[in-house]
């Protein structure tokens, strides 16, 4: 090999270059490797029923954490989105009811209303949390505490602490149907990262959320309004909680008041561990996409070696804090 070869090889595997390489492609070669190592481990892995089986494990914290991703972004948190997801699903389940004691008067009412009260829901809370974040400059991590406690507790008012049962057909059929043999929920959850990539990736209102997460004093010198861009991102996640919280319930077939419990650990989980820094300004919905199924492939696989839930929840904290470390060893330049 000639001195010219040696150099451009050298170049190519420099630490620049290497670096580059591990924050573009990382994230997807340390999918592809685990699901090769649980296919190996597991000869049902990479079976079609159980492939759609995790699709649709991933669909409902895809959708979260997608939401979850426009927060981060502008260094932001989210911790109301489980019971966000509780409250929205049984709201939105006594309109899709025919109990009689479950459901709310005239009911049961047209699937798409009951899909318009769930949505409007969540908006309701995003846009709570949003105004309390953004005008009053309360600390995300208090605010959205608060709309934890406060969410889980008008549940349990709401539904006298009961499920709510019976759902229509139609209602359940955004959990439960498919199209073209693609299950529902995996649809919705393609429908929700389309949109949210073309968001943050074609638009001005996805390059301003950049600008904030990545500097607040100069986003806001340069004429961008910081506070209404932080007040919208709320309502986004809220927004996607509430459709989460629908899937939840029209595939499980009734409203359960303690659904979503510790539903936004994962969310938060998949959104770091896809590479959107918790500093603000970095990371892709691609990212975190790929770290919601990085998730759902680990927990499927564990369940498949039957290994106890318990270690997963171990496994998956490792998860976290190495993806956090990662995170702050990038924003170091070491």
């Amino acid at each position: 090999m000639s001195s010219i070869d040696n150099k451009q090889a050298g170049t190519w595997f420099s630490s620049d270059n290497r670096r580059l390489i591990i924050q573009e492609y990382g994230i997807f070669l340390a999918f592809l490797l685990l699901a090769f190592i649980l296919s190996l481990s597991n000869e049902y892995f990479l079976t079609p029923g159980n492939i759609s089986n995790v699709l649709l494990q991933t669909s409902i914290n895809g959708v979260l954490a997608i939401g979850m991703t426009f927060v981060i972004l502008t260094r932001g948190i989210d911790l109301s989105v489980g019971s966000v997801v509780a409250l929205a699903g049984i709201i939105s389940a006594s309109f899709a009811t025919t109990s009689a004691t479950a459901g709310i008067m005239g009911g049961p009412y047209p699937f798409y209303v009951a899909l318009a009260i769930g949505i409007l829901v969540g908006l309701a809370c995003g846009a709570l949390v949003g105004l309390i974040v953004s005008r009053f400059a309360v600390p995300a991590f208090v605010a959205t505490l608060g709309m934890l406690s406060a969410a889980r507790g008008a549940t349990l008012i709401y539904g006298g602490g009961k499920p709510v049962p019976a759902l229509t057909p139609e209602f359940r059929w955004i959990g439960t149907g498919n199209i073209l043999g693609i299950p529902m929920p995996v649809i919705l959850l393609a429908i929700v990262f389309a949109v949210s990539w073309w968001v943050l990736t074609r638009t001005r209102y996805g390059r301003y959320i950049y600008a904030v997460g990545g500097n607040p004093h100069a986003a806001k010198t340069s004429g961008i309004n910081v506070t209404r861009m932080k007040f919208s991102v709320y309502m986004i996640s809220g927004s996607l909680s509430g459709l989460a919280g629908m899937m939840l319930s029209a595939r499980t077939g009734s409203a359960l008041p303690q659904a979503g419990i510790a539903y936004e650990l994962d969310a938060i989980a998949a959104v770091v561990i896809g590479g959107t820094s918790l500093s603000g300004g970095v990371g892709r919905v691609t990212g975190t996409l790929i770290g919601a199924l990085i998730i759902g492939v680990m927990n499927n696989g564990l369940d498949l070696m039957g290994i106890q839930s318990y270690y997963q929840q171990v496994l998956k904290g490792a998860l976290i804090v190495g993806a956090v470390m990662l995170d702050q060893k990038r924003n170091q330049g070491l």
